[in-house]
């Protein structure tokens, strides 16, 4: 049983309560298992191999497999980004640092450069930790949705380590937010109100980008939302392009 002495959540959104909060948790779990249902072979397309603009890789949240970023994936492909997901990961249940290893080592096998990070919730804990130790200059952006950057009160009311891990306490956590030279890398994509993270997803010195909608999981499902992270990864590769430019 959660500790009475933990901290109610209070969401950053003027007028948000905890009931206002079950009705979007309710509202929003048939996009999450519409998601988990979404049919999917245990690999990723052979087809999302191939493309001549900036690699992405894409990032789940914990607990989601690699097809939960799916729609995302076919849209980039479709757009000319060569797609790698990450089978690797499972259910993405290991700790930030052990997925971020699991990640690393992918990017240094395959040789990946010139590289956007595409994440969701936990993932961009990931990519702002590969980020921070890209000593090789493989990464050029995050783009991460619903990420809890700050952490999130609601993790001190879970009984599951591995949600457990995002409370604002959390090593990792505050190591990460510590982590500041790198936010100018990032673009945050966040719902107006995430009745899992109270504490939003804005995140100083990043680019940050509202979405006009309610949901942890509506952001990677919505035709509307993938709209906008494919156009923030367009607008990373673009800068990318002009900045690799000869000049003259």
């Amino acid at each position: 049983m959660p500790d009475r002495r933990l901290p109610l959540p209070r969401w950053e959104i003027p007028g948000a309560s905890l009931p206002r909060a079950l009705r979007f948790f309710a509202a929003d779990y048939p996009n999450a298992m519409r998601l988990r249902l979404r049919p999917h072979g245990a690999h990723p397309p052979s087809w999302w191999a191939h493309g001549d603009r900036a690699p992405v890789v894409l990032l789940p949240g914990v607990f989601e497999p690699w097809h939960y970023l799916g729609p995302i994936g076919d849209r980039l492909n479709r757009e000319g980004h060569p797609v790698i997901a990450l089978p690797e990961l499972g259910r993405n249940q290991l700790r930030v640092t052990e997925s971020a290893a699991v990640v690393r080592r992918v990017l240094q096998e395959r040789d990946l450069r010139r590289i956007v990070l595409v994440a969701h919730s936990k993932g961009g804990l990931i990519g702002k930790l590969l980020l921070s130790q890209d000593a090789d200059e493989r990464i050029q952006r995050l783009v991460a949705v619903a990420t809890p950057f700050r952490g999130s009160t609601m993790a001190s009311w879970m009984l599951s380590r591995p949600l457990r891990d995002f409370r604002i306490s959390d090593a990792t956590i505050v190591a990460l937010a510590d982590a500041s030279t790198v936010e100018a890398r990032i673009t945050s994509i966040y719902p107006l109100f995430d009745p899992h993270i109270p504490e939003g997803s804005r995140l100083p010195g990043a680019r940050n980008v509202p979405l006009r909608m309610a949901g942890h999981f509506a952001p990677i499902l919505s035709p509307l939302a993938i709209d906008v992270i494919a156009r923030e990864v367009d607008r990373a590769d673009q800068v990318d392009r002009r900045d690799a430019a000869p000049e003259g």
